[in-house]
């Protein structure tokens, strides 16, 4: 349903250097830079599978509040990797790697905090194997 989304960040740089050592784990790397001249006053860089830049991060008017992202995770352990990445790269655990039972039996997530305070997460919907 959607193609991409995207939202400002208070420092392209440090978020930048976040989002690629937590999403490393997931799969996903930067894809795509763009640069003001480019966009046309938008500086930024879309992170997703080769070629297909999905998530974006990028300079602008920062909005009020936080936004919450989901990426899609290939296993449990890429779950935990994620989660272990993110802290490590600056992030604030807002929940450890884990079952989450109520919202269906095989949910497994982690959650964090990015720089800029938004609740990022890491999903696997498959059973354990």
């Amino acid at each position: 349903m959607i193609d991409h989304v995207g939202f400002a960040v208070a420092d392209l740089v440090r978020s930048r250097a976040f989002y690629v050592s937590a999403l490393a784990p997931l799969g996903f790397a930067p894809v795509m830079d763009v640069t003001r001249e480019q966009s046309g006053g938008y500086a930024g860089t879309g992170f997703g599978p080769p070629g297909r830049p999905q998530f974006w991060i990028g300079n602008g008017d920062a909005r009020g509040g936080s936004m919450h992202v989901a990426f899609v995770a290939g296993s449990r352990a890429a779950v935990d990797a994620f989660h272990k990445a993110a802290l490590a790269a600056g992030g604030r655990d807002n929940g450890a790697p884990g079952l989450r039972p109520h919202y269906h039996e095989n949910y497994y997530g982690a959650f964090v905090f990015d720089p800029d305070g938004h609740n990022i997460e890491a999903v696997c919907h498959l059973p354990e194997p």
